[in-house]
């Protein structure tokens, strides 16, 4: 027997409890590669500005060695460069001790300014490798 007069059953509009677990879970995983992705970008900005750091304490080093005519091995010390550049803080440890410069003029191909105390050891990410680097 077949009820003509009764009213249709309307579903009911919403999300379920596993479609809203689903949601986010989705919404969690692209914020975790957003974060991945921005050390990442983190990263790479130091080790560039760490690079740019030592090419210009290096090139500030060579135009003295030029100008004054010192051979290698002569007595050099980082407060005769304070008329060309600003001795430069390390973008990763921001205290001023990411950066240790020598007390001498150095041969063509070694770096008079050396990075030390930095996040992943002397050989770390946040500087060309020992050994790749050639004067610049």
């Amino acid at each position: 027997m077949k009820l003509t007069n009764t009213p249709s059953v309307k579903s009911k509009s919403g999300m379920t409890l596993l479609e809203l677990t689903v949601v986010i879970l989705v919404l969690l995983s692209l914020i975790s590669i957003l974060f991945v992705g921005a050390r990442a970008w983190k990263k790479g900005s130091d080790r560039s500005t760490n690079i740019m750091n030592l090419r210009n304490a290096q090139q500030a080093m060579r135009g003295h060695q030029n100008m004054k005519e010192l051979k290698v091995d002569d007595p050099f010390s980082q407060t005769m460069l304070t008329d060309y550049i600003k001795m430069p803080v390390s973008p990763v440890t921001a205290t001023g001790t990411g950066y240790t410069a020598g007390d001498k003029v150095t041969a063509i191909g070694t770096l008079w300014l050396k990075r030390t105390g930095l996040l992943d050891g002397d050989d770390g990410d946040y500087g060309p490798k020992a050994g790749s680097y050639s004067e610049w």
